[in-house]
């Protein structure tokens, strides 16, 4: 993908996120629509590609992000009612004092490398997390990119101030890498997939660090007046998921147009990110607390609410 169609492709999806957030505004108090924010390529393009919004009692007001901090700011603000983020930024944006509720979480299907990793050019001398002293690396703040990079110095036994870090968003990280303005990139699918089809390598990935949790996110003032426009959205997501697990060609054809990527990174990116529901227990929470510490070490956060109560466990397991 060229570093114009990214460029486009991010300026269209910050411009459709802020015609999303108006909208959302504006009719934030109708019992018959639900305001979900979407990352493009994710939860929207599976419930339509699997038709499960059919017959819903209530229309769904969609808004687009090209990242997982803008859907929450969306969420945190008031302008959504639910939408779906990883585990990192969820709670990056909880500790900093978002009204946010996890409702639902869902866990990777299979382990799959690429779909979260740092990366750097073919030829770099880059060949460890290690190597990363003194270099520069871009990512976006409190993403899934950040934590595994977070989690590569803290085993390389690097102090974060050892690296420069760059926030950039997703678009941008890809110029910079593209360019060699920047030394590293950690970033998630389908950018991961662009980028070593393109010829770049990992030097630390999912395989060794695991793959994170996918949270339904609520606004928390949101969650009671909705409360049975979600637990139905819910049960629809689930069966959307399903559905996209045993229609894999179907729905990478339908991501493909959606999001403009070539139907093989489309489908690679499916491949990659394919979740199923987890319950709400011990182990998640426990997950999260980690994330949290992890954050607090490096100090990019300052927060300290109890991460048991960022999670809604009322809407119980999904079917």
């Amino acid at each position: 993908m060229s570093k114009r169609k990214v460029a486009l492709l991010s300026a269209t999806l910050v411009a459709v996120a802020g015609i999303g957030f108006a909208a959302a505004n504006f009719r934030g108090k109708d019992d018959k629509i639900l305001r979900v924010a979407n990352q493009k390529g994710q939860v929207k393009a599976m419930m339509l590609a699997s038709g499960v919004l059919k017959g819903a009692p209530y229309s769904v007001e969609w808004s687009e992000f090209p990242a997982a901090q803008p859907l929450l700011e969306a969420v945190g603000g008031g302008a959504a009612d639910l939408g779906l983020a990883a585990d990192a930024p969820f709670i990056f944006a909880y500790q900093s004092g978002s009204p946010v509720k996890a409702i639902a979480v869902q866990a990777p299907a299979a382990q799959a490398a690429e779909a979260l990793a740092i990366l750097v050019k073919k030829g770099s001398p880059i060949r460890s997390a290690a190597d990363l002293a003194g270099r520069s690396v871009a990512t976006t703040r409190g993403s899934i990119g950040h934590h595994l990079l977070l989690q590569a110095l803290e085993r390389a036994q690097i102090p974060v101030d050892k690296v420069r870090v760059t926030f950039l968003t997703p678009g941008d990280a890809k110029a910079a890498f593209d360019s060699g303005a920047i030394d590293a990139w950690a970033t998630w699918t389908p950018y991961t997939n662009v980028a070593i089809k393109e010829g770049a390598r990992t030097v630390a990935d999912a395989k060794d660090y695991g793959l994170p949790l996918y949270i339904d996110i609520a606004h928390a003032d949101s969650i009671e007046p909705k409360r049975a426009l979600m637990a139905d959205f819910l049960q629809r997501e689930a069966r959307a998921v399903a559905w996209a697990r045993t229609h894999p060609g179907e729905f990478s054809q339908v991501l493909a147009k959606e999001t403009g990527l070539p139907l093989d990174i489309a489908r690679a990116s499916f491949d990659r990110n394919n979740r199923v529901s987890q319950p709400i227990d011990g182990k998640v929470i426990a997950h999260e607390q980690e994330i949290t510490d992890r954050f607090r070490k490096a100090g990019l956060i300052a927060g300290n609410r109890d991460v048991a109560q960022a999670f809604d466990t009322s809407f119980g397991k999904r079917e």
